[in-house]
């Protein structure tokens, strides 16, 4: 079936739309209990098992933003930009994209695809996309681009599990492979690498809906899926080990140091963008030094941007870069280190153990 249209439930959340304060008044209108933690506003339902996630979850992700870009020139522009290639992106398929100060540290890291009408969607850090959105802007001079912050008029939704490709289906769209993109009016879906949750594989999809319809569409996905916390899509962000940058880790790192050229966030062959040099030097100039890993730890969730030390202590070898609950007890992170210093032992953070898992890619020799 198709989209649902305009309800009279949504239709009265119209004066929330208006003052931007969109997916908070339509996580309320769904249930959700509203918390703010160090990636944003976070939309919390009732815990789910990994079994329930694994058959088919909803997730309202009030963490993440959407940036627009729109104009004759915006492909053109965001190609001088970004770290991969946008003039060849197509319509069928999203990529991974960052953006890095003149010293090669990353500012920012998104998701991002075309619609067929040409606009640029970014998605990204929603406590991080204003600080971009504005630097971005200043670039933009005589070219014909716009960059707008579109999260008052588009919601963002995380599907996974084995049936929300039926879901999918039910709302009309052909289900997208990986990182592929699948378009229907006033809906676009991305599909992201599945994640293995207790030894299964399972997909996932990421739906950008117009705010008008986002209410009917959560109740249509309903049927099939169950509504999971925002904090549950970002731990299944983390076992996918793709690296999320929000203002604590805005310019720390060089992409490789989140192994973002591994998930294909990085070209080495297109032109210029800021910091392109010293991305290059570090590739291709000596063995790189430090990397993202994914870890286990029982107890609290650290802080992004806080420290890791080695495990004979002493000065700090890297930084938290992305940790979420995990619904077995615990959390599930991501850090970023000194290789070297792994390989004393188990490292901390916040004075717990890191017990190190394996990445759902290798990492080169």
């Amino acid at each position: 079936m198709s989209i649902p249209s305009l309800s009279t439930a949504t239709a009265a959340l119209s004066a929330e739309h208006d003052s931007g304060n969109t997916v908070a008044a339509l996580a309320q209108s769904l249930g959700a209990t509203l918390l703010e933690d160090a990636y944003g506003l976070q939309a919390e339902f009732a815990p789910l098992g990994t079994e329930q996630i694994q058959t088919g979850f909803m997730s309202l992700l009030t963490d993440l933003g959407l940036i627009g870009v729109s104009g004759d020139d915006a492909a053109a522009f965001l190609h001088t930009q970004l770290t991969n290639d946008v003039e060849h992106l197509e319509t069928s398929e999203g990529r991974w994209y960052g953006y890095c100060s003149p010293k090669g540290r990353m500012l920012g890291s998104f998701l991002g695809f075309k619609q067929p009408e040409g606009r640029i969607f970014l998605i990204c850090s929603s406590t991080q996309l204003e600080p971009v959105r504005r630097r971005l802007s200043m670039f933009v001079l005589r070219a014909k681009a716009k960059l707008q912050d579109l999260s008052s008029e588009k919601v963002l939704i995380g599907i996974g599990g084995q049936q929300a490709g039926e879901s999918l289906h039910g709302l009309g769209l052909n289900v997208p492979g990986p990182m592929q993109t699948a378009h229907a009016p006033g809906l676009d879906c991305v599909s992201l690498p599945a994640v293995t949750i207790a030894g299964k594989p399972c997909p996932r999809w990421l739906l950008v809906v117009d705010a008008a319809q986002a209410e009917l569409l959560w109740h249509s996905l309903s049927e099939r899926l169950e509504p999971a916390s925002s904090t549950t899509w970002r731990w299944t962000d983390v076992l996918s080990a793709i690296p999320r940058i929000v203002p604590s880790t805005a310019e720390q790192f060089v992409p490789q140091m989140l192994n973002f050229e591994l998930v294909g966030g990085v070209n080495f062959k297109k032109g210029c963008y800021p910091g392109q040099e010293i991305v290059a030097r570090s590739q291709y100039l000596g063995k790189l030094k430090r990397r993202m890993f994914l870890a286990h730890a029982e107890g609290g969730q650290p802080e992004p941007g806080s420290d890791v030390l080695p495990a004979n202590g002493g000065e700090p070898c890297g930084q938290i870069v992305l940790a979420a609950p995990s619904p077995e007890g615990g959390v599930d992170l991501l850090f970023e280190s000194q290789t070297a210093a792994l390989q004393s032992g188990t490292p901390t953070a916040s004075g717990i153990d890191l017990i190190l898992r394996e990445l759902p890619y290798p990492i080169p020799a």
